[in-house]
């Protein structure tokens, strides 16, 4: 099983559901800059190339030319104005894309000092399931966690309780038009 540690919840359950379908042996395209994440990806014997920062709203190039058989996208989809456009032109046969899900008791994340951390998008587990549906994916497995923040309050508490994020490892279907 699983035997480093990492500081962050989020990374670990990530790590283990990516080791869970994806094979060292598979390149990977993550999509966004290189991260924390794709640097542990990396250390844990992944081939990983990240996109260099572009606007994938604007220009899927990147995408749509890598030879990479697996696509991952950590806590990205939610900053994009068109994710439906970045999902139709992954070419790879494999996709394991994580969301943040939208919290009833919290409004979306919108960074007050850097324009482009904000959330357009804060996903229900059934949204982010249809829009994979129309862009051609099959969902295989999905899991779902919690995020609790050592605060005291309601929010806090809820927080122990209620799913945060939501992360699905999906397979082009056979008659895709991709």
């Amino acid at each position: 099983m699983y035997e480093k540690t990492y500081p962050n919840k989020r990374f670990q359950l990530t790590l283990q559901f990516l080791k869970k379908h994806i094979n060292t042996s598979e390149s990977i395209l993550d999509l966004g800059v290189k991260n924390p994440f794709s640097e542990i990806m990396i250390s844990e014997g992944f081939t990983v190339e990240n996109t260099s920062g572009e606007d994938l709203d604007e220009d899927q190039s990147a995408i749509q030319e890598s030879p990479a058989k697996v696509v991952t996208a950590f806590e990205i989809f939610e900053h994009l104005l068109s994710p439906y456009e970045v999902l139709k032109s992954i070419n790879a046969d494999k996709l394991v894309i994580s969301v943040p899900l939208k919290l009833w008791f919290a409004s979306a994340y919108r960074s007050k000092t850097d324009m482009r951390d904000r959330h357009y998008h804060e996903f229900e587990d059934w949204q982010l399931d249809w829009l994979l549906e129309k862009t051609g994916w099959t969902i295989k497995d999905r899991q779902k966690w919690t995020n609790p923040v050592n605060k005291l309050g309601i929010r806090p508490i809820l927080r122990r309780f209620t799913p945060r994020y939501y992360i699905v490892y999906a397979e082009k279907q056979e008659n895709s038009n991709s």
